[in-house]
């Protein structure tokens, strides 16, 4: 799960008060034990299963694995790095990897050999801090695509072939808006599209909403601003200057809230993170189509009664798609005690040996190339079709991949620009106010 919360920010900004207090080691750490945290229940038996392989190879050493929901993960991990209690080994996430990194809590890795091209491009590079040492070992990797319910969209009238074909722009939505707005059925019966439609009574929307998207917008508005071209910083990792005072990306963002307007998206007053995400919009009926991550997968095509299908993001102004490609890793924290021990899980993490059985589960996307195909094999063998979420990172001539925004202060932006763009969304401000916010971010950023 990528489920995102103000808890990691806040718990990074805290740690950055009391950095370099901790004492004592790992929680539960010895010479013969790797304390291993990871947040994703779905992914639990995964690697209990790679833990039973790693010890078979070490003699003499165990993993401890511990599984925390997502909350209560970075909560803890916070606190263990003040305290000196954390894990020998965790999941880490790159939205907290730049103060994570800066704050020196993570171990170099570099003497693990990873190379860029062992791995989903990209992926790799990604885990290198600002000083040129490697701080993670790739993990996996997700992409997004657009959930719809195939019911709905054979009433409307639009196949699967169009949902796959869809094109926009911010000045009309092209045929994007117009699937949406078709999508879009109010109390009356009345469609997004058709004369008398009631925007203040919609019984299902044709977009599920997923708030504002804080400053990364995975999930959200990153595939519009993707396909228009736009970059959060002025350099791929480590830049210097975030962009949301570009008039490209605050013309997305006005035509993407302005959905909500025109009714085809809920208010942001019906969304909530905890309890009415997109998946529980799409389950319940209220949406039609929701844009979401392939950690996601096996959730939506689990709902039952509903025929839930996926379709790539769409065509943009640039002439091609556009998607965020995230990617995990595993890290050693500085405080661990049996740093040897630790490095040869993470180093086994890391390799074939691990990836193939983790993507045998299917439910999350190896780092490797042996173990991407064995994910997708075991989708296949379940019935579900995943080429909306793997093609745009096989086909570059089309499709643009692009990281979360990596940059120090990463819980500062998210902070700042979590309220700015809710403002937006939910309270109309305007899109040139992200002008200020944007300075407030970069004075920040260049201490």
């Amino acid at each position: 799960m990528r489920i995102r919360t103000l808890v990691a920010a806040t718990g990074a900004l805290a740690l950055s008060l009391v950095s370099g207090c901790a004492q004592g080691g790992a929680a539960g750490s010895s010479a013969n034990t790797v304390t291993y945290w990871l947040w994703d229940a779905n992914q639990l038996p995964a690697y209990q299963a790679c833990a039973k392989g790693f010890e078979k190879e070490n003699p003499g050493l165990k993993v401890k694995i511990t599984q925390l929901g997502w909350s209560d993960y970075w909560t803890k991990l916070t606190a263990g790095f003040i305290a000196g209690t954390a894990p020998d080994v965790f999941t880490d996430h790159i939205q907290n990897f730049g103060q994570f990194a800066d704050l020196k809590v993570l171990e170099p890795l570099d003497d693990l050999g990873i190379k860029n091209s062992d791995y989903q491009p990209g992926l790799a590079a990604n885990w290198v801090g600002k000083d040129g040492h490697r701080y993670g070992a790739p993990k996996d990797w997700d992409t997004v695509a657009l959930f719809y319910n195939g019911k709905m969209a054979k009433d409307a009238g639009l196949t699967a072939e169009q949902l796959g074909e869809l094109s926009w722009n911010p000045k009309d939505g092209g045929t994007f808006e117009k699937a949406i707005a078709h999508l879009t059925i109010d109390k009356k019966g009345k469609r997004g599209d058709e004369p008398g439609f009631d925007k203040n009574n919609v019984k299902v929307y044709g977009m599920a909403t997923g708030g504002g998207g804080f400053g990364d917008g995975q999930t959200q508005w990153s595939p519009f601003t993707g396909s228009a071209g736009w970059n959060y910083l002025d350099k791929a990792r480590w830049g210097t200057k975030y962009q949301y005072d570009s008039k490209t990306f605050q013309s997305v963002v006005k035509w993407y809230f302005g959905l909500a307007k025109k009714g085809y998206m809920p208010p942001l007053s019906d969304y909530n993170i905890q309890s009415n995400q997109q998946n529980t919009q799409i389950a319940a009926g209220k949406a039609a189509t929701a844009f979401d991550g392939a950690w996601m997968i096996s959730t939506y095509t689990g709902f039952k009664g509903r025929d839930i299908k996926t379709a790539r993001t769409p065509v943009g102004p640039t002439g091609k798609r556009a998607t965020m490609m995230n990617g995990l890793a595993d890290s050693v924290t500085k405080a661990s005690k049996n740093k040897a021990g630790a490095k040869k899980w993470v180093a086994y993490l890391a390799s074939d040996k691990c990836q193939t059985v983790v993507g045998k589960y299917g439910v999350v996307f190896p780092a490797t190339a042996a173990g991407t195909e064995a994910a997708v094999a075991a989708y296949r063998k379940k019935g579900i079709d995943v080429s909306s979420f793997t093609e745009p990172v096989a086909d570059k001539k089309h499709a643009r991949t692009f990281s979360y925004p990596i940059a120090s202060y990463s819980a500062d932006m998210t902070a700042l620009m979590q309220p700015a763009m809710e403002d937006i969304y939910g309270n109309g401000k305007p899109v040139s106010s992200l002008d200020q916010t944007n300075d407030q971010i970069n004075l920040i950023l260049s201490q």
